[in-house]
């Protein structure tokens, strides 16, 4: 009865609260995370057995990689990367620098610096694709270059997954854990579309009528890469995001996603309220803390729309343009909060800095999406007149 409990609060609390954030025009995963602290053990404490909840909520995650996997077309891969290299890689550099400032200017350690750094170099696809009208003419070219940005940005948090879920204190652990990985890394791929070439995509063509063998078969794929990418030294979510890519060109990618999106949206909403139920509040209390978070969101909100609007007028975009995807992109992201579950529970950074992280995600998300519903065109603006589906 413990268990059904605790379901009832996580959702039946997360959507009473997402209700609120819809009106108010805010991304619905703040309600997930606001509902985690209330119900959690810094709020009234009805539930404080997280184990089992970070448990399922680590499968939300793999879906999402998964999800993301499918998401990219090989073909169309290559034209994303060429078209926003310079923008994606250089504008992430230049914020992980700025991380990486910001923590030795309150004297941290250099690995929590760097990982600081590395939490400030995306920007949040949960709230840039949310946000951004498809069915307007006038937004493909501004779609197509935030999703492009998006996707690379994507492709170095998984590689900066890969090296975190390999680090040890232990410098020759490092190199010998990294070693395996990298190694093991191109193996899997092989295997990945091997076995889609030769197994599945046969299996699918005979019982394609069978839906629901396709669903299976679809969880089977992704848990299985998943699992076999874990013994070969790498992560589960590497797999599954290898396993995505691998049927990414199949004929049934897309009812695949279709159908995998609610399952996935279940267990993410049991990260975000596991999340913002493991958030210590007694800790806002710390003057450090809450100073690495104001300038951290003051330096997001400000230089984001800055520095994107800056290199994307040297790809030859418009300035209109570049501002609009400046200020779509102004914030940290949902994979700045994974880092700081994943280096956080391998004891990599302390508690403080995962907070300041995460806090600074919510508040950045928040704080930006106010922005795009007030001024830009989004099926959430506030103005009717920017209001588009």
């Amino acid at each position: 009865m413990e268990l059904l409990f605790s379901f009832f609060l996580i959702f039946s609390g997360s959507a009473l609260l997402a209700t609120g954030a819809l009106y108010t025009r805010q991304p619905i995963i703040v309600a997930y995370f606001l509902a985690g602290i209330i119900f959690g053990p810094s709020g009234f404490k009805f539930i404080t057995d997280l184990g089992w909840m970070n448990d399922l909520s680590h499968i939300g995650i793999i879906f999402l990689l998964f999800l993301l996997g499918l998401d990219m077309q090989p073909q169309n891969l290559s034209h994303l990367l060429k078209k926003t290299f310079m923008v994606g890689v250089v504008s992430s550099l230049f914020f992980a620098f700025i991380g990486y400032c910001i923590g030795k200017l309150f004297g941290i350690d250099d690995v929590s610096a760097l990982i600081l750094g590395a939490s400030m170099m995306f920007s949040s696809t949960i709230i840039g694709i949310k946000l951004l009208p498809t069915t307007v003419l006038h937004h493909r070219h501004t779609g197509e270059l935030i999703v492009s940005i998006l996707l690379l940005q994507d492709l170095i948090a998984i590689i900066l997954l890969l090296l975190l879920y390999n680090f040890d204190s232990s410098r020759l652990s490092w190199h010998w854990n990294l070693t395996i990985a990298f190694a093991a890394l191109p193996l899997i791929i092989i295997i990945a579309f091997i076995s889609v070439k030769y197994i599945l995509l046969k299996l699918i063509k005979k019982f394609d009528q069978y839906r629901d063998f396709l669903f299976l078969l679809a969880l089977g794929w992704c848990m299985g890469m998943a699992f076999i990418a874990n013994l070969m030294n790498l992560s589960w979510e590497i797999g599954a995001f290898i396993a995505g890519i691998s049927i990414a060109t199949s004929p049934i990618s897309q009812f695949i996603a279709l159908n995998l999106k609610p399952l996935r949206d279940f267990f993410l909403v049991l990260f975000f309220f596991s999340i913002g139920a493991g958030f210590d509040l007694q800790l806002l209390v710390n003057q450090k803390l809450l100073a690495i978070v104001l300038l951290s969101t003051c330096l997001v909100l400000v230089l984001k729309p800055v520095v994107f609007r800056f290199f994307l007028r040297k790809v030859s975009e418009t300035k209109q343009s570049a501002w609009e995807v400046g200020f779509r992109l102004a914030q940290t992201s949902e994979f700045s909060i994974l880092i700081a579950f994943v280096t956080c529970s391998h004891n990599i950074i302390d508690s403080l800095i995962c907070h300041a992280i995460q806090a600074t995600a919510i508040i950045t998300m928040i704080a930006s999406s106010y922005i795009t519903v007030f001024f830009f065109e989004s099926p959430l603006a506030i103005k009717d007149e920017l209001r588009r589906d």
